[in-house]
């Protein structure tokens, strides 16, 4: 599976995973050819989040930290990149929610959830649970690190004059919106890199309270996850919405945040739960992607068939890394999310 000894697999797994987790197990479910354009998925996806991993690595930051430049990255992506975050035509998002201002706020929220969590937290995640002796260390160095940054920018060029230009040919993101994302994305940057690092906090003791099973984590992380994708986007990616119109639009996104905030602070209080380990990761992290993947299942037998395939494949990949896990166990320390 891999280890921390060789340091230049470590950058080159976390960009494959980026790729697999937030692309190749969602849209290659119902559109398979998506599998050949991994070698594009990985500068358009992976040197983002390398770029992310890095940055917050060289200056000290955490979770948080990485939090922040994911809602940056799905700003980069979604808004300069993609344009789908104002684009009334983009992969027919105009007609799943609610629009305002020109933007399509339940796609925005959707990406935001998606982007994070799948494009940042748990690539990351995995990739320490493989090289936990690179997790606080950097893997590039500064010329690396300088190439990463330009094929990120290259990325969102791609995104922009590839994808975007055939999805909605013509179309620019006006101009108003676009320097607002670019300063949005720059005061996210100044925060995550800058603000939050120094707002150190002392390490806080294991509360009395025994962490769940690691069976019952996966199952409330595959059921939050359903929820929340659920409620902003149809199932496969269909026409129907679930409970039709019987959600307003704007319900629907009050009621997405509060699921997505009501995980966070499941996941706050059972990492800091007495026996929280790595068995108990990498449990939360497969109810995560298996959901993401049956998500899009119901679009039609092709989906059925490739999201029963990739679900299988999820289930033994993270299979064989939690026995990678358990073996280094007595003589290495657990890795902290």
């Amino acid at each position: 599976m891999g280890g921390s000894g060789n340091p230049r697999r470590a950058p080159w797994m976390l960009a494959l995973l980026t790729t697999l987790c937030a692309e190749l197990t969602f849209t290659a479910v119902a559109v398979p050819f998506t599998w050949l354009l991994l070698p594009l998925l990985m500068v358009m996806y992976g040197a983002g989040v390398l770029l992310i991993r890095e940055a917050v690595v060289r200056v000290g930051g955490g979770w948080p930290s990485l939090v922040l430049l994911g809602v940056a990255y799905q700003l980069a992506e979604d808004g300069l990149g993609l344009q789908a975050l104002t684009s009334a035509k983009m992969y027919g998002a105009a007609d799943w929610g609610l629009r305002a201002l020109g933007v399509n706020l339940t796609y925005w929220e959707s990406q935001l959830g998606v982007h994070v969590v799948l494009s940042v937290l748990i690539p990351v995640a995995l990739t320490d649970l493989l090289y936990p002796g690179r997790r606080a260390r950097p893997y590039l160095g500064g010329g690396g690190l300088a190439g990463v940054g330009a094929l990120a920018v290259v990325g969102v060029l791609g995104l922009r004059f590839v994808i975007s230009a055939d999805q909605h040919p013509g179309y620019q993101t006006p101009w108003g919106w676009t320097v607002a994302f670019v300063v949005a994305i720059a005061v996210l940057a100044l925060l995550a890199l800058v603000v939050v690092p120094r707002r150190r906090r002392p390490e806080r003791p294991r509360v009395v309270r025994t962490a769940p099973r690691p069976g019952a984590v996966g199952l409330v992380s595959a059921y939050l996850t359903m929820a929340f994708l659920t409620t902003l986007l149809p199932l496969g990616l269909g026409s129907g919405l679930l409970f039709g119109d019987l959600m307003p639009p704007f319900l629907r996104l009050v009621a997405a945040a509060v699921t997505a905030a009501a995980f966070g602070w499941l996941v706050l209080r059972w990492r800091a739960a007495a026996g929280w380990d790595d068995r108990h990761r990498i449990w939360l992290i497969s109810g995560i992607l298996v959901s993401h993947t049956a998500f899009m299942m119901p679009g039609s037998v092709t989906s059925m068939l490739t999201g029963s395939l990739t679900i299988g494949m999820e289930v033994i990949l993270l299979m064989i890394l939690a026995k990678h896990v358990r073996r280094r166990e007595e003589t290495m320390e657990p890795i902290r999310v």
